[in-house]
């Protein structure tokens, strides 16, 4: 039997859409924005490098970064948010939302400033570095995915909640968009102040000297958005769920949530005092009242997560590669230094304007109308179905009159990706779970997707490669090609579709009808965890 709401939480969860949620959202959101913006650039200038420190001017290729060298500049970043996520995570649950919400912050602003900043005597000095402090910038990011997603969730109405998460997701399609468009603007403006002829012409002339800089702006930019958040960060008081069901005082929680919405509230310690006193409210994350509840629902978070993120962060991360393989970017050999960052940058720029930020806002819009099951499901099921309508016909797309319709496709999965799980795989974790855990599970889910993406980065760097011997790059076994690849990316999204049926529906409901923290009967509430495991 559900017992009467607490009055603070009653009064967040139906709340009018005020002033406070946009605040909200803005200040988690450019989190967000850098977290986007510094994971992804790295596949702008990841060619760059290559050229700049491992080119050997009697070869006819310009240098490409070497198999382990490529792995480790593309993943450390990823290994470090995921360590982030389970640290961050837990200690969330531990210390509080916004004790640690400052902290991952800073990390994220000055490691961003200081891979812009990485130096050595000679290649691996310089790339160590930047390895380095590409960990440590993870490891701030990764905090940020369950405090974000926490303290969103928990400061939102239960009528809007899923567009408030959403929306504070959705900033990384700006900072995928603003990388691009950075490294566009950085690369303009060097290409035109250093005139440079193509590699095939003058090896040497092709890679000016001021091409070093272009990398760390780049990579620098990042940090700004962010810096000017700290602030507003700072100020944010601690969720009402945390200090009331956590922290177990009632009279903060009531204070705080008075200033914020500008209503008098009542401190409810008797009641407080009563929830706590509740067995069903003790339960660890290893117990076996936690599997009873919300194992499944874990398991379902987390491979869905992880399923996602082998085939998104394959697409994101390789999208050069992808696009020179159909000949959409010319061959590096073709272009100067400088040109070849352009042409890049200038792809990505198109694909994140057309589908990746259109795509999370479609979430954000429809997410509480649909619900989390039926936007998942579809974005697993129409990512499947492009994924194997690229792949099956792959030659076909090779050939220049077919390219454009080849470019259509593939951002067709990116809208797809984010009007789907990519968003909402981020959203549930953020609900389902009770409020003394949520931060640790969705710290959990969202590792397991970072373990996706390092399988998705490291594997598709080498899957990807020609089947042929002489067409691989330098250093590389061959693999299995595009073409493969993309219908094992195809398997992965199917895969996906059918672990979302663990996914329960979360709209409209508030986070302790879900969690059964409100339960007065642990029996009434093990039902009703379990009848929560099939979609409404």
């Amino acid at each position: 039997m559900a017992r009467e709401q607490l009055g603070v939480l009653n009064a967040l969860d139906i709340a009018k859409t005020q002033w406070y949620h946009f605040t909200a959202i803005v200040i988690a959101g450019m989190g967000f924005f850098t977290d986007a913006y510094d994971l992804f650039c790295i596949s702008l200038v990841t060619k760059l490098l290559g050229r700049i420190y491992y080119t050997d001017y009697n070869n006819k290729k310009p240098g490409t970064l070497p198999p382990n060298v490529a792995a480790a500049v593309n993943g450390v970043a990823l290994c470090g948010t995921l360590a982030g996520q389970l640290f961050f995570g837990w200690l969330g649950d531990k210390l509080g939302r916004k004790k640690v919400y400052g902290i991952t912050l800073v990390l994220m602003v000055v490691c961003s400033v200081a891979s812009g900043l990485s130096f050595g005597h000679n290649a691996q000095g310089t790339i160590a570095t930047l390895c380095f402090f590409r960990f440590w910038l993870g490891f701030g990011i990764g905090g940020d995915y369950p405090l974000s997603a926490t303290i969103m969730s928990e400061y939102a109405n239960k009528k809007t909640r899923g567009a408030f998460i959403a929306a504070v997701f959705a900033m990384q399609g700006f900072g995928i968009l603003a990388g691009g468009i950075v490294a566009l603007i950085v690369s303009s403006a060097f290409d035109h102040r250093f005139k440079a002829p193509p590699y095939s012409v003058q090896p040497e002339k092709s890679l000016v000297p001021q091409t070093d800089y272009i990398w760390r702006i780049i990579l620098m930019f990042g940090a700004f958005p962010a810096a000017l958040t700290y602030y507003w960060r700072m100020k944010m008081p601690e969720t009402a769920r945390y200090t009331a069901l956590v922290a177990k005082n009632a009279k903060q929680a009531a204070a705080d949530m008075s200033k914020v919405l500008h209503v008098d509230l009542e401190a409810e310690e008797e009641k407080v005092q009563k929830l706590a006193a509740e067995q069903s409210n003790s339960f660890g994350l290893f117990s076996k009242e936690f599997a009873k509840r919300h194992g499944l629902h874990l398991v379902g978070t987390t491979t869905t997560w992880f399923l996602l993120d082998i085939a998104f962060y394959s697409q994101n991360l390789f999208q050069k590669d992808i696009f020179t393989a159909i000949n959409w970017i010319p061959k590096a050999e073709e272009m100067n230094a400088i040109h070849e960052v352009y042409r890049i940058a200038r792809a990505q720029t198109l694909i994140a304007l057309c589908s990746t930020v259109p795509g999370y806002w479609f979430t954000v819009l429809f997410i509480d109308r649909m619900g989390r099951f039926a936007i998942q499901l579809m974005g697993f099921f129409f990512m499947t179905v492009f994924m194997f309508a690229l792949a099956i016909p792959y030659h076909h797309w090779t050939l220049k009159p077919n390219r454009i319709g080849f470019v259509i496709m593939y951002s067709l999965t990116f809208f797809f990706a984010n009007f789907g799980p990519n968003a909402t795989t981020f959203v549930v974790p953020a609900e389902i779970f009770p409020a003394r855990l949520r931060s640790t599970c969705h710290g959990i889910s969202a590792a397991a997707g970072k373990a996706g993406a390092i399988v998705g980065a490291f594997g598709f760097l080498y899957a990807a490669q020609s089947q042929d011997k002489t067409k691989t790059d330098a250093g590389y076994p061959p693999g299995i090609g595009v073409k493969n690849s993309l219908i094992a990316l195809g398997c992965v999204n199917f895969f996906g579709m059918l672990f979302t049926l663990l996914v329960p529906e979360s709209k409209g409901k508030s986070l302790e009808e879900l969690t059964g923290e409100n339960e007065e009967n642990s029996e009434e509430t093990q039902g009703a965890a379990a009848s929560r495991t099939v979609p409404v």
